[in-house]
């Protein structure tokens, strides 16, 4: 047995279906043959490189599970997260509109990064809000095409953070308020000041640009479906906030095998689980307060409409995870699990791999999620310790 310490609590989506078709209205989010220009895009980038998918083969085995494969995105493009690729690219899109409109012609991937538009680029700005890794990728994608960059953050986010976006040279805003607070501000601002908006949550009159976001996101899942070789997962634990990346799980891994698609199941802090209180009433409920939760990545109160759009009827389980899980699967991976690879994974990387874990060794979780000796089991780890000091405290 393997036992890590954490409570769960779970909801059955009963909008689900499994043999409900996907969507022309979710295509229009996300869907595969519109990804494949944004993965070729991507994989035109300086150190692009494939992140591993793990297979726990230990931890598998003493969780009573078939398969279980772990995505390491902890090293993806050095800024150790996988929203690497997702506000980057919202950036070189909304880069590449602008000129458009300046020039008559929309730039290539290959123009922005060949400085060939250095002059008109400095002159725009982009900007959002962030927990910290959305945010670092923003910075780093206008670092990259060289444009100007500025961030909102909430109180809660580690100064760590604060100073791996300002090491991309972006303007680092601090607010009093909480992440929500911090989206309105950024966007208020926005408009005020004229700067482009990136942001990975949609919002009434803010839909397209989250679109390219999660486009981005894709780059790791057709990697995930290279790498697992003609194999079909029957579960994907994911990990929830606004929605954003959970959709395109989702969306994607739907519109790619039908009704053949793992089960969704989506995880949440205890204290900020908009996604399972809207899956509750049937549609978006936002979380007030302060959110509080070491998932700091996760700290999210309102749903995206976008990521809505595909969760309401493609998320089949809703799930919260207590705080007290995530620093004994931080160290767990850290170590190595017996005869598994030592992965670096930050707080809110995890709560995925603990809920599986911990819900395949229930008799009434595993039964009520469908899991059993013949599952296989996919989580994403989204993130290394992006924050190092943080990470070395919880992992000790």
């Amino acid at each position: 047995m393997l036992e890590l310490n954490g409570t769960l609590t779970h909801f059955s989506n009963p909008a689900a279906d499994a043999d409900r078709d996907y969507s022309d209205a979710q295509k229009a989010v996300i869907c595969v043959e519109r990804a494949q220009a944004t993965i070729d895009d991507i994989r035109q980038w300086p150190a692009y490189d494939i992140t591993p998918l793990h297979s726990l083969t230990s931890m598998a085995a003493d969780s009573g599970l078939a398969r279980l494969w772990y995505k390491d995105e902890s090293q993806r493009f050095g800024l150790k997260s996988f929203k690497a690729l997702g506000g980057a690219y919202a950036v070189a899109r909304q880069l590449q509109q602008a000129l458009a409109q300046t020039n008559g012609t929309p730039p290539t991937i290959a123009d922005l990064l060949d400085g060939k538009y250095k002059d008109q680029l400095a002159e725009l700005v982009v900007s959002c809000a962030t927990d910290g890794n959305h945010g670092r990728s923003v910075a780093w994608g206008a670092q990259m095409f060289g444009c100007g960059c500025v961030i909102y953050i909430h109180r809660d986010v580690s100064e760590g953070r604060k100073q791996a976006m300002e090491a991309f040279d972006a303007q680092v805003i601090r607010i009093t308020g909480n992440y929500d607070e911090s989206v309105r501000l950024a966007d208020s601002d926005a408009r005020a000041n004229n700067r482009i908006i990136v942001s990975d949550t949609s919002y009434e009159g803010y839909m397209e640009i989250p679109k390219d976001v999660a486009l981005g996101y894709t780059v790791m899942l057709s990697e995930i479906v290279e790498q697992l070789n003609g194999d079909i997962p029957t579960h994907v634990f994911i990990q929830g906030g606004v929605g954003g990346l959970a959709s395109a799980v989702c969306g994607y891994f739907w519109d790619l095998w039908g009704t053949q698609r793992p089960r969704c199941v989506i995880v949440e802090p205890e204290q900020a689980n908009c996604l399972q209180k809207s899956a509750q009433a049937g549609e978006p409920v936002v979380v007030e307060g302060d959110l509080d939760t070491l998932m700091a990545g996760l700290a999210c109160g309102e749903v995206s409409a976008l990521a809505w759009e595909i969760l309401a009827t493609g998320g089949d389980d809703f799930m919260t995870l207590s705080e007290t899980a995530v620093p004994a699967t931080m160290k767990m991976l850290a170590q190595g699990y017996k005869n598994d690879p030592a992965i670096e994974a930050g707080e809110s990387a995890v709560p995925g791999l603990a809920a599986a874990v911990i819900a395949a060794q229930s008799a009434e979780f595993a039964a009520s999620l469908g899991l059993s000796p013949s599952s296989k089991v996919l989580v994403i780890g989204t993130e290394g310790a992006t924050d190092p000091e943080l990470y070395q405290q919880l992992i000790s």
